[in-house]
Order: C-alpha cells, then structure tokens, then sequence
C-alpha cells in the first residue's frame, strides 16, 4: 500500500516553501520518522519525515519546486524492501577472470593516478563561491555544518590555517540563485528602510561591574545551572525592565493605531549558515538569569543543527543584536516591522574614561538604539538608552527590580 509523503500545514504568514533536498531517491528504504526531504520557506528548512517503513516509491517534486501546504511530495511503499544488489563474484571467480583478462591484455605502464577534486556542487553558495576562489579542495575540509556540511566559515579557517593558499591569479566568479531565506531578508529590511522613520541614537557602558560579577559568580552560577552566565542575559533583562519603563519603545504600529504591549518579548539575533534568523524569548520579564541563558543557548544548537521552529520566530517586540560577536566597534542596526526598536551591542573595548577624577582604563561598549521615529520620540529613546547604561553599570539594580 502506497502512503503519501506531504508538505505540513504552513502558518498563514509563510505561503509556500521550497524543495531544497532530497535525502533519498527512488528505490531507496526508508524508516518511519527518518527525514526525507528539506523544504526551505521564508523562515525555517523544514523537514519532512517518511510516515512509515518501506521503500520511496515515486518523488512529484524536484530540488528547487515550490511546493503549498498539503501537498504530495511523493510516495512510499509501506512495508516494502528495497531490490538487493547482484551479489558478487566468488573470489575464485573473480581472480580466474582478472588472471584471464591479464593474459589477453597488453602489459600497460602504470600511470599515476590524478589526484580527485573535491566537489563544490553540494555546497551553500557562499561556501561554493569561497572553495572556487580560495583554490580550496572541500574534500579535505572538517565540516562544521548542519550534518557535518562545510560551510563557508570551515573554508576561510582552513585558508588561515596553511591548507591552501589563494587561487593564483584567479578571478572568479559564479551566479547563483537567493536562498528563500535570504529574499525574505531582503524583502523586510527594504520593507524597514521604506516605511520607517528610522533614527539611530548612541550610548556607551562600562561594563567593569558586569565583568566582576561573572568573574566572581560565574563559577558557582554554572555549577548551580549547568549554564555559563554571559552577557546576553543581563542586556536581556535590562532590556525588559527598560521597556516596562518606557512603553513606546515596545509598542508597534498597525494602521492608524499604536499597540502598546505589556509583556516584553524580545527577539536574539542569531547567525547561521544561510542568514540571520532572530528567534524569540517570550515574557523575559518573568524570566531569571539562568533561565534567559538556557534558551539562548537552546536557540543557538537549534540555529546550527537548522531545527529551528516557525513558533520560536514568530512575535517579538523587541530585538537585540550582538555585532560585537563579530569585532563590530559601532554601527546602526535596522528594525524588524512590525517592531519599533532594536537595540545593537557591540564590541568590548578597553578605553579610558575619567572616573572619580582619575583616567582609567575600563572596558567600554557602544550601545546603540535604532527606532520608529513615528512613535518614539527622541526624548524616549534617549531616556531608554540611559536606562540600560545605568543598569549595566550597577547590575545590582536589576538583581533588586530598580
């Protein structure tokens, strides 16, 4: 009996998906609950796993198709056994052909084997693109990927590390087509720069106290959580004691109206692979420190392995990026509608600032917070900015609700 593969029920907000893997072909066995295909929407890659045992009978859609909820994808033959490979040759039989082939045929020179080049067809674009320009052979690269892929960051590390050296001469180039991921990218930060009033204002933090205090707890905050305390948590609940404070910042537009939200449900930008995916802490103004860390960290093994759901980047009114992760001294992040505000955290550096009439050197960081202008004014966001900095800078504050 043939059983239907079909796409899942997508959420109103994501109208179709695509096809972006095949993990089996015709013929092949499959196991209940084993993935077959990865369909890649707006948001998410989405695997579609075999109902039941058997064999994949027949796949409707190729790599590349776009495909609608409820869709059939393909057929499995439930309970059916894959076709066996023609058995081998005994051993005997194999050495008396190879002995006649060898008495039939011409004595040849050796020739020394050409050395296999690695292929780039599989890989993400970027990655593809890097392999090609860098003259690196993929096949001699440790993967870090989803299921083991290489990706374009392993390429670069193998690059510095000695593997390879630059493509002589070189200068290629390759077209090839957006992920649907990267489109939807496209579309909403051209979607933010066009129908928001968007006004960046500046900051810095000391971040000396926040620094002594992971020094001095952090050990024993592990132990008691299994978490590492880091810095995320404590701009997360600054963030959510700001924005319960100052309510324009986490309210949204919609139409003629404002909606002011009385939760604080804060998007972390995440980096993966195919784009930056900011999935949701709801109600961080319930939640502790341990437990901000947590889901971070969840949400980042979940970004990495590409099992992030549609559920865990839906919402938010608020988001918080990090480009210091990436050595970013100060920039001016772009919000996400329907949000009105983004706050940017950047690099930490040593600098000196005069404190209690001394010059010393404290670790300072660039705060910076983009917003809607429509419904911010700049008095808010100011008074917003000054809020985190005060809390940063005497993180017992938080710790007593103030």
């Amino acid at each position: 009996m043939s059983t239907e593969i079909k796409v899942p029920v997508l959420p109103e907000s994501v109208s179709d998906a695509t096809i972006a893997t095949w993990h089996k072909k015709p013929g092949d066995a499959v196991k209940r609950d084993e993935n077959l295909v990865d369909l890649e929407t707006d948001k998410v890659v989405l695997e579609v796993p075999s109902p039941v045992d058997g064999v994949l009978k027949d796949i409707k859609f190729n790599e590349g198709d776009t495909v609608t909820s409820d869709q059939v994808l393909g057929l499995v033959e439930e309970g059916a056994v894959a076709e066996e490979a023609p058995k081998a040759q005994s051993k005997s039989a194999e050495k008396e052909a190879a002995k006649q082939e060898a008495d039939t045929k011409p004595v040849q020179p050796k020739a020394e084997a050409p050395k296999a080049a690695g292929k780039t067809d599989d890989l993400p674009p970027g990655a593809r693109f890097t392999a090609v320009s860098q003259g690196i052979d993929p096949a001699g690269v440790e993967g870090t990927g989803r299921r083991g892929a290489v990706t374009k960051e392993d390429l670069l590390n193998y690059a510095r590390a000695g593997g390879v050296g630059q493509a002589g001469g070189a200068r290629p180039e390759e077209r090839v087509p957006m992920t649907r991921m990267r489109k939807r990218i496209a579309e909403r930060l051209m979607q933010s720069k066009e129908s928001i009033a968007m006004l960046t204002s500046f900051n810095e933090v000391n971040l000396g106290k926040v620094m002594a205090m992971r020094k001095q707890l952090g050990e024993a905050f592990q132990k008691e959580h299994g978490i590492k305390l880091g810095f995320m948590s404590f701009f997360a609940k600054a963030a959510a004691n700001a924005l319960a404070r100052h309510p324009a910042v986490n309210a949204s537009v919609d139409g003629d109206d404002i909606i002011y939200h009385g939760y604080a449900d804060i998007s972390i930008a995440v980096s993966t692979d195919k784009g930056l995916v900011t999935p949701v802490l709801r109600n961080v103004e319930r939640m502790g420190f341990a437990e901000v860390e947590q889901a971070i960290a969840e949400f980042a093994t979940k970004a990495r392995d590409g099992k992030l759901s549609l559920d865990d980047l839906q919402g938010g009114t608020f988001t918080i990026t990090n480009g210091g992760t990436f050595g970013s001294l100060m920039s001016t992040p772009i919000v996400n509608p329907p949000q009105s505000a983004i706050l940017g955290m950047h690099a930490i550096k040593e600098r000196a600032i005069v404190e209690n009439g001394q010059v010393v050197a404290a670790p300072m960081m660039y705060i910076a917070l983009s917003y809607d202008h429509r419904i911010i004014d700049g008095k808010d966001a100011v008074l917003f900015l000054v809020d985190i900095k005060n809390q940063l800078e005497n993180p017992h504050r938080m710790l007593l609700g103030m």
